[in-house]
Order: C-alpha cells, then structure tokens, then sequence
C-alpha cells in the first residue's frame, strides 16, 4: 500500500531514479539522505557497489515496516537492478521527446532526415552506410557526390516536377488511427512522406581524404566560376594528386562525361610545376573499360564508405539463392524455431557488462538489418571468424518474441565460403562499429 503513489503512474514497474528515492523512503525507512545517496549511486560508474554499502540499512528499515524475507529481497534486487539502467525522470523525457521527433522527421521528411545525420557525423550508433541503406530502403534515392552539383555537405536536390507533391498536401491525411504492429506487412511510410520531391546529394566531404573544409574550398572556387577541367580544379582548390584520386574513385567526374578510369588516368597529369595555366588535359585516356557493377559498388566504399546505388550483398544475391542462403527480409517472415542461413555485413559488435558473455552481431544486406544473439560458448567456438570478418555467413535458429525477431546463431562462417574474392575486397574496404 506504501507504494502505490509512488508507482501507480508506472503500473507498478520502478522507471525513474526519484522513483526509488520514493521508495527507500517509503518502505525502507530511510532519510532525504541515504536516499539521495541512493540516487548518485544509481549514477555512478560503481552504482552497484555503492549501492551495496546502504544494503543494511535498506533492510533494517523494511524490517521496521514489516517487510522481511523474500519480499525484502525481491525489493533490493530491483533496487540493485535498476542502478544499471536508471534513469532520471527528466533525462528520461529528454529522451522521449528526441526519439518522437527522430520518429517524426524519418517519418515525414526521410530524405531531409538523411542528409541532417550525414551532415552531423561524426555520431550515433550506425554507420553512414547503414544510415544511408536503411534510407534507400524506405523509398528515399540517395545521389553520388557530383563535382558539379554537390555542395561541400550532404544536401536535398529536387528531382524533377513530376515526382509528385512535397510537403503536408503529399500527406495522405493528417490523423491516422494506430495500428498494431506488423513486421511482415508492406513499408507503409512512403504514404506519409512529405519530401518525396528530392533526393540526397552526398556531400563532397564524404571523399576520402577531402573532408568539410577542402570540400568548402572546392565549392568556394567552383561558385566563383565553374572548373574547365581537372587541373583547372586541382589548382583553383589546392587538391593534391591523392584528392583527386580519390574523387575520381568516388565518381564525382561522371557529369564531366569521364568515367571513372578515365578521371582516374587524368589525376595523375595534374600536380605538374611545369604544367601552365589553362593548358588543361595534357593527354587523352586511351579507351578503357567501365567499371561492372561490383567494381562501382567497391569503388564507392572505398572512396566514401556509402553504397548509394546497391548494397555490397545484393550482388552475391544469385550466388547466395542457389545455396539455400535466404535475405534478412526472409528471417522476419520465416517462422518462430526454424534454422536457417543468412549472410551480410557486420555493422557492428556489441558485448554489454550485463549480458553474461553475450555478444550481439549487427547483420545488414541488401534488405534490411538483424540482431544476431551469439552465446559466449558460439562464440569461443567462431571467436576468429566472429571478431574479424567483415561478411558472415550465420546458421541459426529464428526467435520471435513480442513482435520483435533475433537469430540465436549455431554456426558462424566467413563469406569466403561463399565467394572469396568479395570477402577479399570487402575485408579491405568495409568494417564495423564496435563496443562494450
């Protein structure tokens, strides 16, 4: 009964440090004190220890109130639970109304949403190339850097009139009633997007080696008269050889009508002393093959690490169909228990303190992500494989729980089993986020 107005508004279940404040006053007798003592511990990096050094008095104080044995115990383990987790009741809302308008803006306006967190990196959790595939899968096109038409930072670029309406009128409504959830039913987000009229220019600084402030120098220069040609750009912008090796690499010539072979073969006459203004090309590309598919897709992770035209998997998706190996988008609708195999990139690692030697693998490919569950004796099993490869093939058994999907891997090989070349470029060219 003494914790009824302390956790009524939670239903019962403790969310906020003032919460346990509350309820070491309440049931544990303490003073404004050691409940505050409570409260710092809570946001301490030796939360649990400290907590421990009021445990007699927490007990002392419920065993005045009539509160011993188990129950006494089932209190204080949720006391000492909660100091990993905890949060303030304010920082908790802070978060909230972040996450609702992150949820907003992804929503409405993906493409703006996009380009805003590839301007801000670097941040958060994912990866560009993560944030930009999950983008591109939720209907947003996603444009390689141009020397002509990007600005130093990743930008909106209208598409044309006949895309349709942006803004509130390309909403379908302004009220919509909520629905449960349904991870198998069709992406219903491009009904309520409102910039649906523009899609994502990456920005000249997403080049290796050019970052923000040469890339401002590139369309300082560029804004003050456009670039005859490479040299002209070279040395208007003071770009050395690698730069422009670099942009060539990542593309950004296309407009120039150069491929990439041929900007790449025009990058090596530019840092020349004896080279004269305006002189220009010193000598014509002799006639070199495009790059394949693949090719491209590799070029692009080295040169920005975003995949803007296909995700690295999708080319191995024939290859991977043959052997049995099924899409992320396949696990969501394959039942609750089946094994199964599914391959992808490792966007990243992850072992917190309070897993009990659980390490959870991040897997994306051309469909979507999944949250690999990998036991601590998986994972000793596969510990090279698991730590070092950047493509993996996982079996494992699918597990479905309230909506959410997670594979419980067995089994974990590198993707050379599949195709070695690919794991080859790819062990060069991507890798992963990784933490405690």
């Amino acid at each position: 009964r003494d914790l009824v107005p302390v956790l009524e508004r939670t239903l019962g279940v403790p969310l906020f440090q003032e919460q346990l404040m509350e309820m070491a006053v309440a049931i544990g007798d303490c003073s404004r004190d050691d409940a505050d003592l409570l409260r710092r511990a809570m946001g301490s990096k030796r939360g649990v220890e400290r907590i421990e050094s009021i445990k007699e008095t927490l007990f002392a104080g419920m065993a005045r109130r009539g509160l011993v044995g188990e129950d006494a115990k089932q209190i204080y383990v949720q006391i000492l639970s909660f100091a990993n987790f905890g949060f303030a009741e304010s920082h908790a809302l802070s978060f909230a109304l972040l996450v609702y308008a992150s949820s907003w803006f992804k929503l409405h306006y993906p493409a703006a949403f996009l380009a805003g967190l590839l301007r801000s990196q670097p941040m958060g959790f994912y990866s560009p190339q993560s944030l930009t595939q999950d983008a591109r899968r939720h209907g947003v096109e996603v444009l390689r850097p141009d020397i002509v038409r990007s600005q130093a930072q990743a930008a909106l670029e209208p598409l044309g009139a006949d895309r349709g309406p942006t803004g509130l009128v390309s909403c379908v409504g302004p009220h919509h009633e909520p629905t449960s959830y349904d991870e198998t039913a069709p992406d219903p987000t491009p009904i309520h997007r409102r910039d649906g009229g523009y899609a994502v220019r990456l920005g000249l600084d997403e080049v290796r080696g050019i970052g923000t402030e040469v890339a401002r120098r590139i369309v300082a220069a560029r804004d003050e008269q456009p670039f005859r040609d490479m040299v002209d750009l070279s040395r208007r912008a003071g770009l050395d050889a690698g730069q422009l090796e670099a942009l060539a690499t990542a593309g950004v010539f296309d407009s120039w009508g150069l491929s990439r072979r041929e900007a790449l073969w025009n990058a090596g006459f530019t840092e020349r002393d004896d080279q004269l203004e305006g002189a220009g090309a010193v000598a014509a590309a002799p006639t070199l093959p495009a790059l394949d598919p693949v090719e491209v897709t590799l070029a692009d992770l080295w040169a920005t690490r975003i995949t803007p035209g296909s995700h690295p998997i999708g080319h191995l998706r024939p290859v991977l169909d043959q052997v049995g190996i099924i899409s992320v988008n396949g696990v969501f609708s394959a039942e609750h228990g089946r094994r199964i195999h599914v391959a992808g990139l490792v966007t990243h690692r992850q072992r917190p303190g309070t897993a009990g030697g659980v390490t959870f693998l991040n897997l994306e490919d051309e469909s979507g992500m999944l949250n690999v569950i990998c036991t601590q004796g998986v994972w000793n099993r596969y510990r090279k494989v698991a730590r070092t490869s950047a493509g993996m093939v996982i079996r494992g058994i699918v597990e479905r729980s309230d909506g959410v999907t997670n594979l419980l891997a067995d089994k974990i090989s590198s993707l050379e089993s599949i195709s070695p070349e690919a794991d080859q470029a790819l062990q060069a060219r991507h890798g992963s986020r990784d933490f405690q």
